[in-house]
């Protein structure tokens, strides 16, 4: 079977969604994809969420929080955002749930809305053990390296 040329084919947007429940409450991929499709159904009929297609691409929860990626067709992102915010209770476990953000493709969407960019990285030259260093700055966390391997220290070790 031949693929659709490039200007025939489905154009998607990936919505960041953010999940707060209480600490004990217990949720899986599955429980939130079938909210999701059910919260379509009743919003907009079944040929209103079969146009949607809403799809869950990523999902974590544990602790009380969590989050997901939802996918859907570009024209129906208002749609998706009036689902996802129709969403009260999963398997009768009341949730809080927030769209963070919009993106084209799901890596943007993890790196802007969802804390799991690149961490910004910075190369020093530190003293360190009475000696002159190279070192990575991440957060505050400083890894030296020093003649075998790397040594992690905070801000307050080197000079």
């Amino acid at each position: 079977m031949k693929h659709l040329p490039k200007h025939l084919q489905p154009r998607w947007r990936y919505l960041a969604v953010g999940i707060e429940t209480w600490p004990d409450a217990a949720l899986d991929r599955d429980q939130f994809q079938r909210a999701l499709w059910y919260s379509a159904q009743n919003l907009l009929g079944d040929v209103g969420s079969a146009d949607a297609d809403l799809t869950l691409f990523g999902f974590s929860h544990a602790d009380g929080s969590g989050e997901a990626v939802v996918r859907t067709r570009r024209d129906s992102v208002e749609q998706a955002r009036a689902i996802i915010a129709a969403i009260d209770s999963v398997d009768g476990v009341a949730v809080g749930i927030r769209v963070r953000g919009v993106s084209g493709t799901v890596r943007a969407c993890e790196e802007k809305y969802m804390g799991r960019g690149r961490e910004g990285t910075d190369q020093r030259h530190v003293v360190f053990g009475d000696a002159e260093r190279s070192a990575f700055v991440r957060d505050g966390r400083v890894d030296v390296q020093t003649d075998e391997a790397f040594t992690g220290a905070t801000t307050l070790d080197i000079h």
